[in-house]
């Protein structure tokens, strides 16, 4: 049996608080286990907090407090590390870009605006001068900043597989000017081609179809169990319950069936950023 391999401390936050946790869990004499025991999170996920692999849910902090006796202690560096992950995001999301380096695969269907791995600034700047048209113009170069750096995911050696399913409509629909509505669709597609992504459109006439109510993003991990997130206008919830995320996958199975062939959608953005393009030059 191979030596345990001990986290480094000093190499990041989640490192010390990882060695911390095995600490004070080892010096309570308890195992993984035991520490589990009436938790909603799985050992699995311990195990990876006290390798310094993932950050600790707010639930999870509050529990392991109960149990060791730490008097908060780890409740309040939760809440200190989900404020400085959290810079340019909101709190809700404040754990998906690290959950998204981390994931094997990423499926993400988008009925309203497009993934956030695939937008650039432009679109990016777009939503969020749309959504709060009162808001401080450095919060939202803050915001465009932080989702960019969501797109260091696609450098990784070892990236997620990515598939993404999107309605017709947003590629239809102008959000843009005309060259950067085109300069967005070809971005996209040198994404999908780069990456080898998949990447489906669901047509306008498919009017009923699963998951109707809003975005989800499903992420499968090589060491733990998938994740679904859901979001809406102002609020975002990671799903973690085994028979709620088994519905969400099979959703995604019959949206995949519901939605054009690869290769007929990115023929199909093709031609709405040609359509763009010719706009543009129109315009000009």
């Amino acid at each position: 049996m191979p030596p345990r391999k001990d986290p480094d401390p000093s190499a990041n936050v989640q490192s010390f608080y990882g060695a911390e946790l095995r600490y004070r869990r080892e010096k309570a004499g308890l195992t993984l286990e035991q520490l589990a025991e009436g938790a909603f999170r799985g050992i699995s996920l311990l195990s990876q907090i006290e390798r310094g692999e993932r950050g600790m849910p707010m639930d999870l902090a509050i529990h392991v407090d109960q149990k060791l006796n730490t008097d908060g202690f780890f409740q309040r560096r939760c809440e200190d590390a989900a404020k400085a992950r959290r810079s340019g995001h909101p709190s809700y999301f404040a754990d998906i870009p690290d959950l998204e380096k981390q994931a094997t695969t990423i499926e993400d269907w988008a009925p309203f605006v497009l993934p956030g791995l695939m937008q650039t600034k432009a679109y990016m700047r777009k939503l969020y001068e749309t959504a709060k048209p009162w808001g401080d113009p450095a919060e939202v170069q803050q915001k465009v900043r932080a989702r960019m750096a969501r797109a260091e995911v696609w450098k990784q050696a070892e990236r997620p597989y990515y598939w993404a399913i999107l309605r017709e409509d947003l590629i239809r629909r102008p959000v843009l000017a005309s060259a950067e509505m085109a300069e967005q669709l070809d971005h996209i597609l040198g994404l999908v081609r780069s990456t080898q992504s998949v990447l489906q459109i669901l047509p306008a006439s498919t009017t009923t179809h699963p998951l109707m109510q809003g975005h989800a993003k499903v992420m499968t991990f090589s060491d733990a169990p998938p994740l679904v997130y859901v979001e809406g206008e102002f609020t975002g919830q990671t799903i973690d319950f085994p028979p709620l995320v088994t519905t969400y996958r099979k959703s995604y199975d019959l949206l995949r069936a519901a939605a054009l062939p690869p290769e007929a959608s990115l023929a199909m953005i093709e031609e709405a950023a040609r359509g763009y393009r010719h706009e543009a030059q129109q315009q000009d």
